[in-house]
């Protein structure tokens, strides 16, 4: 691929778990020298089990790590020196803790008004920025929640969307500030949150309800706005999402199934006239399609154009043929436990430029894997680099 995009900045990160990170992830894969500035216990993360377990291979890929314990006047005096060759700076603490370590935003650009300072936080400025923010709370407190789960039973989403999407626009305000700083040769504070990334994601409903008065109902029990929109459990208890949205659809579903009575039935002429009719369309066609396969289901779908699904566990993608075909996935290296040294696969972001992926240019790094390389280009020997950061030097 020819040059990337954001060669040529650098980005000195502080950050955990998934927000922040992800902010750094996408400008790297972009091309920037993203610089991951760590505790010399470590990113917690990189300790995680369970659900977490895959944090820190997945969002840290194509970064620097640097080791510096940042409760030392040393520590601190190294890393002020870092952030002056850097044009953006990422933290997702919590509020108040890069300030007591002297790397608030108004202090690092009253050295340097270029800088371009990224905070990840639960909240922007408001009564609610006091408060403690997890994916999950913010899902909570912001409707996703219950839009996901039945009524009486809110679930968060399956994944850290808000996480993931907080990072996204984080990026995106970076990407905003640069462009705006080569108008006016000034850098700015670039502000992202948990909690205002959901409510967008929920304003789709806000509107819905703006539009029409009436709240919207959460997603299992939604009208919904399509005639068949449904998962349908067929032969041998396996289930497929079927879709069938515009009348053209209708039509070519229906001679396609040999459907000619649901075709020439008067009830279900348009698709406003097959949602009225759900409650008794949609028992009819499970009872029809019941002994049908999945796979012959799909393959008749597919053949005439219409929307389906299988039902896929996220596990199930690691050898899914178009991400195989289309170069979705890429190998990198696991830097931290059980699994360290060995390969596993990683997903790349959702894009192309100029038909090609943005790969992977370094696995995710080991714990003070360039400590040496960039402390040493701000004049530090290797004693010197051992001590900031409470290592041991080996192999001089």
């Amino acid at each position: 691929m020819k040059k990337l995009p954001y060669e040529g900045i650098r980005v000195v990160e502080f950050t955990h778990m998934v927000m922040g990170p992800t902010c750094g992830m996408v400008l790297a894969d972009l091309g920037a020298e993203v610089i991951k500035v760590e505790t010399p216990a470590g990113d917690n993360t990189r300790r995680l089990l369970g659900s977490g377990a895959g944090f820190y291979p997945l969002f840290n890929r194509n970064k620097k790590s640097v080791v510096l314990d940042l409760q030392t006047p040393e520590g601190r005096e190294a890393v002020r020196k870092l952030i002056a060759t850097a044009d953006v700076v990422s933290e997702n603490f919590k509020p108040g803790t890069m300030k007591k370590l002297g790397l608030d935003c108004e202090s690092l650009r009253a050295d340097n008004p270029r800088l371009i300072y990224v905070s990840h936080k639960g909240f922007l400025p408001g009564p609610y920025d006091h408060r403690t923010a997890l994916d999950e709370v913010v899902q909570m407190m912001g409707g996703l929640a219950y839009m996901t789960g039945r009524p009486g039973d809110p679930l968060r989403a399956g994944s850290s969307v808000n996480d993931i999407m907080g990072g996204l626009f984080g990026a995106i305000g970076v990407m905003a500030a640069l462009r705006a700083r080569e108008q006016t040769g000034e850098g700015c504070e670039v502000q992202s949150s948990l909690f205002e990334n959901n409510v967008f994601l929920v304003a789709q409903h806000m509107m819905q309800y703006a539009v029409t008065g009436k709240p919207a109902a959460p997603m299992p029990d939604r009208i919904s706005s399509w005639g068949i929109y449904d998962v349908f459990q067929v032969q041998g208890g396996e289930q497929i999402f079927l879709a069938v949205v515009s009348d053209t659809q209708w039509a070519i579903f229906c001679e396609a199934f040999g459907y000619q009575d649901l075709q020439a039935d008067a009830r279900l002429q348009s698709n406003n006239d097959r949602v009225r009719a759900r409650d008794w369309l949609i028992p009819l066609l499970r009872e029809r399609l019941a002994q049908q396969k999945a796979a012959d289901l799909a393959e008749l779908f597919e053949r005439h154009g219409l929307p389906f699904a299988p039902i896929t566990r996220p596990h199930e993608l690691l050898d899914d043929p178009h991400l195989l075909a289309t170069g979705g996935l890429a190998p990198i290296t696991l830097p931290d436990g059980e699994r360290a040294g060995q390969t596993a696969q990683t997903v790349l972001l959702p894009l192309a430029l100029d038909g090609e992926r943005l790969g992977v240019r370094r696995s995710p790094p080991r714990l003070g894997e360039h400590s040496a390389e960039l402390l040493g280009a701000l004049g530090y020997g290797p004693q010197e680099v051992a001590r900031l950061s409470r290592t041991v030097v080996k192999g001089g």
